[in-house]
């Protein structure tokens, strides 16, 4: 079966998009991060001054906004493709 037009469209603007959805979620984390913690900066896994519980928080609210910010991205490239080729995306 050969891969539709909206498909072959869909390749490069999903990888444009992915670049910029992980721009856009490590922004929002940061600020979530300085709301939530009241610290400045979010720990990283090596950060031997900070305790797991903190850490692990950190990660989870980190993958937890990729995600969301991800999900929301890829639907709005999926819609847009959808529109230019009337063709939704596999």
């Amino acid at each position: 079966m050969s891969k539709g037009i909206g498909n072959v469209a869909y390749k490069p603007v999903g990888v444009l998009l992915g670049i910029a959805a992980g721009t856009v979620a490590g922004s929002i984390f940061r600020q979530v991060w300085k709301l939530t913690a009241g610290d400045g900066e979010a720990p990283s896994a090596t950060d031997e001054d900070r305790g797991w519980v903190e850490i692990l928080a950190a990660a989870a609210l980190q993958g937890a906004i990729f995600a969301i910010v991800r999900a929301a991205v890829d639907r709005g490239g999926a819609v847009g493709v959808r529109r230019l080729t009337g063709r939704w995306p596999e």
